[in-house]
């Protein structure tokens, strides 16, 4: 049988996913319409294979996937995918608990007149949980942070370094920079850093810097930036972003579930 997982692109969104999972589900019409319309609100995703039986005439494969939404909370839908015999075709159900999909996967084996095995876990389930608190802390803004403290020190040129250094394409063009050009005091402070698992099976890290500067017509304005080593040889990477959302929503894309 074909795991739905690793046939996913891997850097499908989270609106695709939800998209693709429900077009597919057989039953998706008997899912509470309440938990679709949530659904739509979903920022990140994290699939696991829970459970898995195959035999000569049947091959059964159960799938978590969790949700984290824009509100903060979680969803998890349980997927059912089966085919029996050897005609090759997938079919599948959503269940909103794990009680649902495990009745319904033994309907199928008792259907075929033998008893119900016990299914092999997949560990990595039980790293889901901690996969979603990672989205979360990525995605959630923390506690306001204590009132800035500017430093007066070659800021516009310090403002200047920072672009210079960033490698994403969509960095801030030249009216932010000719903004920052009159730049006369700044303030530097961590956000967020976390080491984190990545696809490939290694670990990577993330920081996240907010760059605020004091202008000279008295405003107030920020960059933020992305420093990571989620890049194919492990090398250091930095990438820079006009908002505090576009940075985070960067490093979520990076932070991808092991």
């Amino acid at each position: 049988m074909n795991d739905p997982i690793e046939r996913n692109d891997p850097y499908e969104t989270t609106e695709t996913h939800v998209e693709r999972l429900l077009g597919r589900a057989l039953n998706s019409f008997d899912l509470p319409d309440a938990l679709v319309e949530r659904l739509q609100s979903a920022l990140a995703h994290a699939s696991a294979l829970h459970a898995s039986h195959h035999s000569a005439v049947l091959h059964r494969v159960t799938y978590r996937h969790t949700y984290l939404l824009a509100d903060g909370s979680s969803v998890t839908l349980w997927e059912l995918v089966h085919h029996v015999g050897a005609d090759g075709e997938d079919h599948h159900e959503l269940y909103v608990d794990e009680a649902e999909v495990r009745v319904a996967a033994a309907h199928l084996s008792e259907a075929l007149g033998f008893p119900e095995v016990v299914a092999v876990a997949d560990p990595l389930d039980d790293d889901l949980d901690a996969d979603l608190e990672l989205l979360s802390a990525l995605l959630v803004r923390p506690p306001a942070p204590a009132p800035r403290t500017y430093v007066p020190d070659e800021s516009a040129d310090h403002a200047r370094r920072v672009l210079r250094r960033a490698e994403n394409a969509d960095r801030p063009g030249e009216a932010v920079a000719a903004r920052l050009r009159g730049a006369f005091a700044h303030h530097i402070q961590q956000v967020f850093g976390r080491q984190c698992g990545v696809a490939g099976g290694r670990d990577a890290g993330f920081s996240l810097y907010e760059h605020a500067f004091l202008l000279l017509d008295g405003s107030e304005m920020s960059v933020w930036e992305v420093e990571h080593t989620a890049t194919p040889d492990g090398r250091h990477m930095c990438e820079v972003y006009e908002d505090e959302r576009a940075a985070r929503t960067a490093m979520e894309s990076r932070a991808r579930v092991r």
